[in-house]
């Protein structure tokens, strides 16, 4: 290649790009899998079964910040309105610098504003005004980069910090205009006015379906990170021209609405116009989102009790993150697609059934190793094992079944779940939790009808009052009828003719005999027969019969208690569950709840674990020479105490290098070069925390570490 140039010059070719061939995204998903049969497909249907519960989580997060929205824009109208009655009517002005500014209160889940402020922003974009400008107090250090950065949103223009103020609008046109409210002002003056020029057309066309004149909004995304002077600064250079355009804060706040009075004086904050703003709960979207995904049979994959507890736990005790339930629920997906060949089965019960019609025979022999169908076939007649372990078509022909049957379990649990959460989800001290999910991990763990807080909860339930009873009916009602299960309709019929006799019973009047028998206590008596009145009336109470009403209620919780015991079985009884159930807890903790000591520790004292070098693989306890230098450094200060002597542990680490390089030259190199290494590594494990110089003695670092890890 050669150019011709009058001038020098440094000219770069870019190399003609080789197509690659890239290797398809199902080869990935099966590599390092022994069993990668059916790979594209399971990889499909994952995909395919994600994009379904994406979309289901989307129109669900929409949902629920419906009504935050609609109150939000509701505020904005109203600051509206208020701003035109301003424009009009001057002289009866409100406060001519008072800034509307609603404080949204989102919660310590701070990972998951961001998809709450995109919403947010897409929702005032479409309906309300273009003008929606997002800050973050890491793009704000500075007064001068706040209105770089809300001019730049709202001009898509570049914006020049230190140009001069007496810039006039109409010098935008090169892209560039001065970084200031003066100039702000005149570009909103001249964004929305009413021209005929064909320039304004797209903007007029653009700002024809919004409010007119369309407000500013500034979002502040977390302003407990902005610093105090940048907003202080800001707010009253914004509150001087108010007058002039329309202008809205909304305050991202995790913590309390507090934190605006301890960030601003009372001089600034009496600027706002503040409107409080409460968004769902973490803890209530989490239930929401468990509700859709996984109590519900309409999508077929599920989690096993250890790894829904997991993900709860890491939510309870980590971020209070939904979306990073979400994300773990995604790994759990991928996870069991990957490592569970027969995951190809875990669809729609159609497609599972024609599915199966196309199993091979490695795929036959999967499922008869699985441990469930272990137990199936055991409990079968001699002929029906044999036929079932040997013939392919008739374990095809008992796998439709099986799936058709773990199909309808999913279909009769969840509504007999709500049911129960029903009637134990008001009692006393919540025997068996407060949300649904608690009193799902119960039921995915055990038989949950053994339990002592079963039957504590169900002691309870017997005592509920008429009402309570009678309101709990129809909600169970209500529940198995919006199931829609086939077979559950006898139930829904039992539950209505309880409603009917409850309705048709007569209250019994207990308290005759009691006020009879008051009356005959208030008689003039002496003491020994008032105590054997109290003795008898004691003895009738204990000896009485049960009312309608009470033999009633023991009917209908004994009906509710064969339901539990009949369709709230523990998946595991269930035979092929291990198709539908992703129950590698373990795995799925080490990707979600990582420990970087543990990890480096294995990194250090067993570096074959990671390197699969197979001269590094040796004995337990023992120090390999041709182990990396900071391994056998590593493994040296193990063995002493709290202070190590830096001449015995080179010395020590100079006899382990030496046994496997007898190569050198000269002992003069050879020591300068062993020297060098020790050196670095003693430099990269004080880097990581594991020793630190000490001034007791010079030649010695202390230890921070202790044990073995």
């Amino acid at each position: 290649m050669s150019t011709c140039s009058v001038s020098k010059g440094c000219f770069v070719f870019k190399p003609k790009s080789k197509k690659r061939k890239i290797s398809s995204v199902a080869d990935y998903f099966c590599e390092g899998n022994n069993d990668s049969e059916d790979s594209e497909l399971r990889f499909n249907t994952s995909q395919s079964l994600w994009k379904r519960i994406t979309s289901e989580t989307e129109q669900l997060q929409e949902d629920l910040n419906k009504k935050l929205f609609d109150n939000l824009i509701r505020f904005l109208r109203k600051s509206h309105s208020d701003f035109k009655e301003k424009k009009t009517e001057w002289s009866c002005r409100m406060k001519a610098n008072e800034i509307p500014a609603a404080a949204l209160i989102l919660g310590v889940n701070v990972t998951d504003h961001d998809l709450t402020f995109k919403s947010l922003s897409e929702v005032l974009q479409e309906d309300v005004t273009p003008f929606v400008v997002s800050l973050r107090s890491k793009e704000c250090p500075g007064i001068k980069h706040l209105l770089q950065k809300l001019m730049a949103q709202l001009m898509g223009c570049h914006v020049d910090a230190d140009s001069p103020e007496e810039e006039e609008y109409s010098k935008a046109s090169t892209n560039r205009m001065c970084c200031s409210v003066s100039s702000l002002t005149d570009w909103y003056r001249n964004i929305t006015k009413k021209k005929d020029a064909s320039t304004l057309c797209k903007t007029q066309e653009i700002l024809s379906k919004h409010w007119e004149p369309p407000p500013v909004v500034v979002i502040f995304k977390d302003m407990e990170s902005f610093t105090t002077k940048v907003l202080q600064d800001f707010i009253i250079i914004i509150s001087r021209c108010i007058h002039e355009f329309p202008l809205v804060f909304i305050f991202g706040i995790a913590t309390s609405p507090m934190i605006i009075h301890k960030l601003l004086p009372h001089s600034v904050s009496s600027l706002l116009c503040i409107e409080l703003f409460q968004s769902l709960s973490c803890k209530d979207h989490l239930s929401t989102v468990i509700d859709k995904l996984l109590l519900t049979s309409q999508f077929p994959f599920k989690l096993s009790e250890k790894v829904l507890q997991v993900l709860i736990n890491i939510f309870l005790y980590h971020d209070f993150s939904v979306q990073n339930f979400i994300k773990g629920f995604q790994l759990s997906l991928l996870e069991h697609f990957y490592s569970q060949p027969l995951s190809v089965l875990c669809c729609d019960l159609q497609e599972s059934r024609k599915r199966v019609k196309f199993l091979s025979h490695c795929q036959c022999e999967n499922i008869r190793r699985l441990p469930s169908f272990r137990s199936f076939v055991e409990n079968q007649e001699s002929n029906t094992q044999r036929v079932l372990l040997t013939d392919d078509a008739s374990l095809k022909e008992e796998a439709q079944a099986l799936l058709q049957n773990l199909h309808t379990y999913h279909e009769n649990y969840f509504p007999i779940l709500r049911c129960l959460h029903a009637f134990t989800s008001s009692l006393p001290n919540y025997p068996l939790g407060k949300q649904i999910r608690e009193l799902h991990c119960a039921c995915l763990e055990r038989k949950v009808w053994e339990t002592e807080d079963y039957e504590s909860a169900f002691q309870l339930v017997r005592m509920l009052a008429k009402d309570e009873l009678i309101a709990i009916l129809k909600k169970c009602v209500e529940i198995i009828t919006s199931s829609s299960t086939k077979c559950l309709g006898s139930c829904i019929e039992k539950l209505e003719e309880y409603l009917d006799q409850f309705k048709n019973l007569e209250a019994t009047d207990d308290q005759g005999e009691t006020a009879s028998s008051l009356k005959e206590i208030q008689k003039k008596t002496d003491l020994y027969r008032l105590q054997k009145t109290l003795l008898e009336m004691k003895e009738s109470r204990r000896l009485k019969k049960l009312t309608k009403f009470e033999m009633l209620r023991f009917e209908v919780v004994d009906f509710i208690d064969s339901l539990v015991r009949s369709y709230l079985a523990p998946p595991e009884t269930q035979t092929l569950y291990e198709v539908m159930y992703f129950s590698m807890a373990g795995t799925l903790r080490e990707h979600l709840n990582a420990a970087p000591r543990v990890a480096i520790h294995t990194a250090l004292n067993s570096p074959y674990f990671y390197l699969k070098n197979e001269a590094l693989e040796s004995d337990t306890g023992c120090i390999s020479n041709t182990a990396p230098d900071i391994c056998i450094a590593y493994k040296l200060h193990l063995e002493c105490g709290r202070l190590i002597n830096l001449v015995d542990w080179l010395e020590a680490f100079s006899t382990v290098v030496t046994a496997a390089n007898q190569n050198f030259s000269e002992k003069d190199e050879m020591e300068e070069i062993i020297h060098a290494r020790f050196i670095r590594a003693v430099s990269e494990l004080e880097f990581l925390g594991f020793i630190k110089p000490t001034k007791q003695k010079t030649d010695h670092v202390a230890r921070l570490t202790w044990g073995s890890c």
